[in-house]
């Protein structure tokens, strides 16, 4: 049994306070490679994820997710330097549990390599408007693709919050 993953597992926690320091090429690739080894259904590898450190883009995303949310003069990417948006190809029937195990395993690498993260949502809406499909066109990506949320990465600014307590009736056994 290995202790350690499974420790990283329980210590992984959102960061919504990042440093403004780039991460390391090496630190982005070893996340962006986890996220192509989660489990898609039967294999078919729907999702793709773009990763944005530029940042004029990470700002455009920033507005358009702020003006979705309804306060537009929000920071819904907490000063993260590095945006990844995983989409998935709607033509699967798995799409959606498709990309939210891309979502998980890159979630869980930036935990393994030492980063903040965080999940950030809207993802569907802001790639469902106009503006976003001209980005999706602008990067190349072509095809029926729903956004299925934002990875924000970077180096935590702050402590780690201590977990929340696991509530009672979580697991449910059948035997």
């Amino acid at each position: 049994m290995n202790q350690d993953a499974l420790k990283m597992l329980e210590q992984r926690r959102s960061c919504r306070s990042f440093q403004p320091k780039q991460i390391t090429g090496e630190e982005l690739q070893a996340v962006l490679r986890a996220g192509t080894y989660a489990p898609t259904g039967m294999g078919q590898q729907v999702p793709v994820i773009v990763a944005i450190q530029d940042k004029a883009t990470i700002d455009q995303l920033r507005q358009m997710n702020a003006r979705i949310m309804g306060t537009p003069d929000a920071d819904p990417f907490y000063g993260a330097p590095t945006v990844l948006v995983v989409l998935a190809e709607r033509s699967r029937p798995t799409y959606v549990y498709d990309g939210s195990c891309v979502m998980a395993n890159l979630l869980n690498a930036a935990e393994a390599v030492g980063l903040g993260s965080c999940w950030i949502h809207r993802a569907k809406e802001e790639f469902d408007s106009v503006e976003g499909k001209l980005l999706l066109a602008q990067w190349g990506i072509q095809g029926d693709y729903e956004g299925i949320g934002h990875c924000v990465l970077g180096y935590r600014e702050g402590d780690k919050p201590a977990p929340a307590p696991r509530k009672e009736n979580y697991v449910y056994y059948v035997r």
